[in-house]
């Protein structure tokens, strides 16, 4: 999608128009990763809402959620039973009360929808009485022909929110979550012992891997048990057995069993909960129900058990009618869980379900050429919903982890040449057809299996002084974008030309770009999407970028309009622009003066020689120079 305006935006605000937007907006699609506040933000809107402060426009707030629609998918209702069902205190709203009124349909976690929304083969409703499938329902109401006068706000998560058609959003907005400082607050608040929040904010800065977990607070406080998980395979397989711990504890009154105990009820359970989750993770529903839970064999008292005590593995709701739902307290739980099971089916042997997985005749014998496979098959989804799957089948190699989880992978071949032939193939793994950003996973792997070999290697060549000389492999260079993205040191130039490696090699160096003062990206076969990535640094908070240098590369217009949204942030910092000879129009002159206007505080100096422009193609930009505004002071054209 196109970003025509990147600003920071209240979501009190998201359904008034900016200046010069002519349309009204009526439909407006939010997405964020899992947990990061899109629940939050719609409760807040409607609580501001009730409570007079905001939004007083709107006569009716409507919430349905997807999780809640998922429960009468396959039942007719007309849009006006449809509230009344789901909302009895406007039982007395009539349809023509509802054609005068200002409502405002919210509809929360289009990616727990396990509708069939069809925007093509569609059934046209206008009546609001006529009845018609839940889906029909959604879809007329998200183009105007079933109430046209309201509004529209669905909430995802970015995989399941191409869904919804571009021609039928009026506003995109995501919730971005918190920054870096903000997540050191939040630590700091959410232990008293200031020495304990202190140990464990430093640890998560050295271990950059770990998702934010809040599991260290009882390694830190409880066992001291020595070294630290240092991947996530080994943070989570604690947290498996530390909710199992606490489920025993409870139900045997008080009894301390060591961590490493698993029963072999307990195996059996959390195998199940883990058919479950990767049956439902390649379809992409993280909501399940009472039949999901019957496919894989569990019943409801087993999931009741896990839900009450096990509330870091898997919780049961009640939603409307008194149905319940269950689902994994977090996207990454039933990830690994996933991975576990998978793990078992194929050491188990379970041919049937990993020749499913792999879409193969003949299962390999062998765990390298399994696990290549399963990589290859990850990288080719489009939006990386097996990413992390596939980073904890890697870190399930490992004995210690085996060992750690007793029992419950079963047996596997852990000869020091079957992980050294899995780390091989993971190092020449051919991802040049990948975007860099992507392709990183590659390099999480090697990591999850505690082979730090590229790391090593990477800081001696950035010691080395026989640095430009040494040719540098495509998955070093992922590997390097990663480690000066995460440094606490900002870098001070990154100059593409320095680095002895592949033309493709140097693309995938571009992500650096984040975390450094001056790029030179000059001679690169630049393209659309590194200009993405590099707007993106110009966006981030804080962005660092000062002096950017993205001269020689065949740009062309659409990929100046991309990089101008960077320069529109008020975030963005640059100074020093430089874009000579990039086969530029007098469009990208407006698209940049056009930038400058939104955000003229920082640039001083513009380089634009070599281009097809004319004397009048710069006036824009030159009448801006001159502006008491724009610190811009040097304007070459040629």
């Amino acid at each position: 999608m196109d970003a025509l305006h990147d600003t920071p935006i209240r979501c009190q605000d998201i359904f008034k128009a900016l200046p010069d937007q002519q349309r009204p907006i009526r439909v407006v699609l939010t997405n964020g990763v899992a947990g990061v506040g899109k629940t939050f933000s719609v409760q807040k809107f409607t609580l501001d809402w009730a409570e007079g402060l905001e939004n007083q426009h709107v006569s009716v707030v409507v919430l349905l959620s997807f999780r809640e629609l998922n429960l009468i998918k396959d039942e007719q209702y007309s849009l006006l039973e449809l509230l009344h069902v789901f909302h009895p205190t406007l039982q007395k709203v009539t349809a023509e009360k509802l054609a005068v009124s200002q409502l405002l349909l919210i509809f929360d976690g289009l990616d727990e929808s396990r509708l069939s929304l069809d925007f093509t083969n569609r059934k046209l409703l206008s009546d609001v009485t006529q009845k018609s499938s839940v889906s029909q329902l959604l879809t007329n109401l998200i183009q105007g022909n079933l109430l046209p006068s309201a509004l529209v706000w669905i909430t995802s998560r970015p995989a399941a929110a191409n869904q919804i058609p571009p021609t039928f959003v009026d506003r995109l907005t995501e919730v971005r979550g918190f920054t870096d400082a903000q997540k050191e607050e939040y630590f700091r608040r959410r232990f008293s012992d200031e020495e304990l929040s202190s140990r464990i904010i430093s640890h998560m800065k050295t271990s950059r891997s770990l998702h934010i977990m809040c599991i260290l607070e009882h390694m830190l406080s409880t066992e001291q048990r020595g070294e630290l998980p240092k991947t996530l395979t080994d943070m989570y397989s604690h947290l498996l057995l530390v909710q199992t711990k606490r489920k025993k504890n409870k139900y045997h009154e008080g009894h301390e069993t060591s961590p490493q105990e698993l029963t072999e009820a307990d195996r059996e359970v959390l195998l199940k909960l883990g058919r479950l989750a990767f049956e439902h993770l390649e379809k992409g529903n993280i909501m399940f129900y009472h039949e999901d839970l019957e496919q894989c064999g569990l019943d409801v008292t087993e999931a009741s058990v896990y839900s009450g005590v096990c509330t870091e593995i898997f919780k049961r709701d009640c939603v409307i009618f008194q149905k319940p739902v269950y689902c994994f307290v977090h996207l990454s739980i039933q990830e690994f869980l996933a991975a576990v099971y998978m793990f078992r089916c194929y050491t188990n042997r379970k041919t049937e379900v990993v020749e499913d997985f792999l879409r193969i005749h003949r299962t390999e014998p062998s765990l390298d050429s399994f696990l290549n496979r399963v990589m290859y098959k990850s990288l080719q989804s489009k939006n990386g919903h097996l990413d992390l799957f596939v980073r904890f089948l890697h870190g399930l190699c490992l004995e210690s982890n085996q060992r750690y989880l007793g029992g419950l992978l079963g047996q596997t071949e852990n000869s020091s040449g079957t992980i050294q032939r899995v780390i091989k193939n993971l190092k020449k793994m051919n991802s040049d057809e990948i975007s860099p950003d992507r392709s990183i996973n590659i390099f999480h792997c090697l990591m999850e299996m505690n082979d730090l070999s590229v790391h090593q290697e990477i800081q001696e060549f950035l010691t080395s002084e026989k640095r430009l000389k040494k040719k540098l492999p495509g998955i070093h260079c992922s590997a390097l974008a990663f480690m000066l993205q995460m440094s606490e040191e900002v870098l001070d130039e990154l100059d593409l030309q320095k680095y002895n490696t592949s033309e493709r090699g140097r693309l995938r160096l571009i992500p650096a770009v984040r975390n450094c003062r001056k790029a030179r990206l000059t001679r690169c076969r630049l393209s659309g999407t590194h200009c993405e990535v590099v707007a993106s640094a110009l966006k981030s908070k804080p962005s660092h970028l000062t002096e950017l240098d993205m001269s020689k590369n065949n740009l062309q217009d659409s990929a100046v309009k991309l990089l101008c949204a960077g320069l529109e942030s008020p975030n963005c910092r640059l100074e020093i622009l430089r874009l000579e000879d990039c086969g530029l129009s007098v469009i990208s002159c407006d698209y940049l003066a056009a930038a400058l206007k939104s955000n003229p505080s920082h640039l001083t100096e513009l380089d634009l020689r070599g281009n097809n422009l004319k004397d009048r193609d710069g006036k824009q930009l030159s009448d801006l120079k001159n502006s008491q505004d724009c610190r811009l002071a040097t304007l070459w054209l040629w």
